[in-house]
């Protein structure tokens, strides 16, 4: 994994397995996506075991989605060319406390990672890290994202509108206050019937905590070399 120092003191830029970039938090110790495939792990996660399993499951026409963590704006990018490839109108939420600057996010190579992407799905990166927050913009023609630049724990979640939660906070021991039982109540009761919240995480104290709040669990395979990831399903 090469890594490269970046005009933002607080994150380095590094290449991982799968040779997409992600980026290390300074003030967290640890990356933004796997070491091992930043756009695998994506996709695996949230793309596959979040967007499709209800567009095959329960072929919805409109999936309403929350993000936890926006990031370098990766699940946000997958997700608009899911949208536009299945022709399926989705709403994105995301949330960052510590948004990253264009000169960081104009580094990363995840155009360059998918082939066959036309002109407008190559700026789609760069226009998701551009546009006001706060604010719903239409990124193509299936895709309506809202920004919000705030602390997750004191944002208001409206109750019973997702069908989708990306949960890609860092880690347990990294960030322990977005693991408890309070907040996970709090994303729980914001979703719909049959939504699904999917997460690379599979420690045991998060799986009884899924568990303790009314989740059904789906134990499936991980990213990479992970040997497990979680999808909760409020049934």
């Amino acid at each position: 994994m090469n890594k490269q120092q970046t005009d933002h003191p607080s994150v380095s830029l590094y290449q991982t397995a799968d040779g997409s970039h992600t980026l290390e938090s300074q003030a967290y110790g640890a990356t933004y996506h796997s070491i091992f495939g930043a756009i695998d792990e994506s996709i695996h996660v949230f793309i596959m075991a979040g967007l499709d399993y209800q567009r095959v499951q329960h072929h919805r026409e409109h999936i309403n989605i929350l993000e936890i963590g926006m990031g370098t704006g990766l699940n946000v990018w997958l997700a608009a060319l899911w949208a536009d490839k299945h022709h399926i109108n989705i709403t994105i939420h995301t949330i960052e406390k510590h948004p990253l600057d264009p000169t960081t996010t104009d580094k990363l190579n995840f155009n360059s990672m998918l082939p066959h992407l036309n002109d407008s799905q190559k700026r789609l990166l760069s226009e998701i890290h551009s546009s006001d927050w706060n604010t719903e913009v239409k990124l193509n023609s299936y895709t309506s994202l809202t920004k919000y630049h705030c602390d997750v724990l004191t944002h208001p979640y409206p109750p019973d509108l997702y069908d989708v939660i990306f949960f890609d906070a860092f880690a347990p021991n990294t960030q322990p206050e977005l693991w408890t039982p309070e907040y996970h109540t709090l994303l729980y009761q914001s979703m719909q019937k049959n939504g699904a919240l999917t997460t690379y995480c599979a420690k045991g104290v998060v799986k009884r905590m899924f568990k303790g709040i009314g989740y059904q669990l789906d134990q499936l395979p991980g990213p990479n070399r992970k040997h497990e990831m979680t999808r909760a399903i409020k049934a």
